[in-house]
């Protein structure tokens, strides 16, 4: 039997990959979701609660980490945020391992990773697919967000791999400036294409 095909889902901030990760969902696919399994593992009585802890006193609480404080200690300090992907980074990988072991009979299976290009990731999938919209769409996502600035959005930006470069090394681009219909035809297609690509 053949493993899966593994499918690495990204996009820059605010350019709808949550969404489209839930489509892929929709349409078959097992979604390993990076990020939510991070919030899960610092959430209330998380695993890595104590670790972190200890690397950043008081940045802990009932509710596990308190992420504005973390994300204060960490934002512009690499070497703090260093000691922190060092804590988190191989938690997240031996659930990935295990959503891939769960899954092995399946033909396809999605890594939702934001940080996909930046942090050589692209190198453990079999197709990259890069959700993207038109940059005044992004803009204009973003900054509806709760708490977000201008200059918290240009400082993320800052750091994760340009738009038209994440394009360029896309095998696949899903266009999200148009209707939820329309992106959502294009997941659909997507996936016949890479399922057709396995027979």
């Amino acid at each position: 039997m053949t493993r899966p095909t593994i499918i690495g889902l990204t996009g820059s901030i605010g350019m709808g990959k949550s969404t489209v990760a839930a489509m892929f969902e929709r349409a078959g696919v097992p979604v390993f979701d990076a990020d939510a399994q991070v919030r899960a593992m610092q959430g209330p009585g998380g695993e890595l609660i104590d670790a972190i802890e200890a690397a950043f006193p008081g940045s802990t609480g009932p509710d596990g980490v308190d992420r504005d404080a973390l994300g204060k200690l960490v934002f512009a300090d690499k070497e703090k945020l260093g000691r922190l992907e060092a804590i988190v980074h191989p938690a997240v990988g031996a659930r990935r391992a295990a959503f891939l072991s769960e899954n092995a009979d399946k033909a396809l299976v999605l890594f939702d990773i934001p940080l996909l290009f930046e942090r050589g990731g692209h190198e453990a999938v079999d197709v990259v697919v890069v959700v993207s919209a038109p940059e005044a769409t992004q803009r204009e996502r973003v900054l509806a967000r709760p708490g977000m600035t201008v200059e918290k959005f240009e400082h993320i930006l800052g750091l994760q791999t340009p738009d038209t470069e994440k394009r360029e090394r896309a095998d696949h681009v899903i266009d999200t400036g148009t209707s939820l219909e329309e992106t959502e035809k294009q997941v659909r297609e997507l996936v016949e294409t890479l399922l057709a690509a396995r027979d």
